[in-house]
């Protein structure tokens, strides 16, 4: 008992969701002793849902094993190549047996959905103690998920919340090679190395809210977040910082491809038909982030990029580094009498 409680302690002592998941499995490891045991998240979108390895670890692993965040999902596999799983992910918890082996899948929900599922791989299948107390785990597993959810996600919409951003955006930042560094000039820079920050506005949202009400005013929002989900890749960080602004965080290898993702964001809200309200548009802007940015300098920009599209036609994608080069933008944006919203 003294080690459950241990484990359990050591398990809610942490906020990274990368090292919760580790934790958990190798508090099973400990507990029960399987063969193998592993943390599977689902990821894609529509019919193109994988399997993602958040933690692995067999009897002999020093450290745990996972699939990079960055993995194309093309290279995961489908869901429908590991059945148990699959029926874990409907809410079901899969005991089998194949001669000495046992498998046990166990569902991993919050406080919305099933987002994945637990693995034992063990020498017979699990008595039912053992079972019980699985499932004991998992529930407070759940429950401090919920709570780092209710701290750390938007409650209309789920995506991250405004107090997250800047702990991951100062990550970012200090991960990224220092400007003059040899090899990794700003149009050098190896594949995957760069990171991008997006500020996305609806276009006339204050008139959605007077003319239909808040309540709207929410659906729009919340089907908006929905749209982004969609849009971008399952490892960009999507956030909503307020009101109608919400703000990504994502990694790719230039600002054609960072345009390319952005544009495809503003094609599939304007082919949205959204409930009473109708067509949808947004303004987007966007800035690469540097080695050594704070937060605030990334956000300026982004805002200088976000305003320009506003002020001319709203409904478009603007690059702060074009409009910078272009001569449109310099020093600190000062607003003018262009009314924005």
């Amino acid at each position: 008992m003294s080690e459950l409680v241990d484990h359990l302690a050591e398990l809610t002592g942490y906020r990274d969701r990368d090292i919760l998941d580790v934790t958990l499995a190798g508090a099973f490891r400990d507990l029960l002793h399987p063969s193998s045991v592993a943390i599977y998240r689902v990821v894609g979108e529509g019919d193109n849902l994988r399997w993602l390895t958040r933690a692995r670890l067999s009897r002999t692993d020093a450290v745990a094993t996972a699939d990079s965040a960055w993995v194309e999902p093309c290279h995961l596999p489908r869901l429908d190549e590991h059945p148990a799983r699959c029926a874990a992910l409907a809410g079901q918890t899969v005991i089998t047996q194949d001669g000495p082996r046992g498998l046990s899948v166990f569902p991993l929900t919050t406080d919305r959905e099933v987002v994945g599922v637990l693995e034992l791989v063990t020498d017979g299948p699990l008595l039912a103690t053992e079972q019980r107390m699985v499932c004991s785990v998992l529930r407070v597993y759940r429950n401090f998920e919920g709570l780092l959810d209710y701290s750390e996600r938007d409650t209309l919409t789920g995506l991250l919340n405004r107090k997250t951003f800047d702990e991951s955006f100062m990550k970012v930042s200090a991960s990224l090679p220092p400007a003059g560094t040899p090899g990794m000039g700003r149009r050098a820079s190896v594949a995957g190395s760069r990171w991008w920050l997006g500020m996305i506005d609806i276009d006339h949202f204050k008139l959605v809210n007077d003319r239909f009400g808040h309540l709207i005013g929410d659906e729009v929002l919340l089907l908006m977040s929905r749209i982004m989900r969609n849009s971008f890749r399952f490892h960009d960080r999507l956030y909503r910082f307020g009101g109608e602004e919400f703000v990504v965080l994502m990694r790719c290898d230039s600002d054609e491809d960072a345009r390319g993702a952005f544009e495809r964001l503003r094609l599939n809200t304007l082919a949205y038909a959204f409930p009473q309200v109708g067509q949808i548009t947004i303004s987007v802007g966007f800035t690469e982030v540097m080695f050594g940015d704070a937060p605030s300098a990334a956000i300026e920009r982004a805002d200088q990029a976000v305003y320009y599209a506003k002020s001319h036609g709203r409904n478009q994608v603007q690059s702060h580094s074009d409009l910078l080069a272009r001569g449109e933008v310099e020093g600190a944006h000062v607003a003018g009498d262009v009314e924005l919203f």
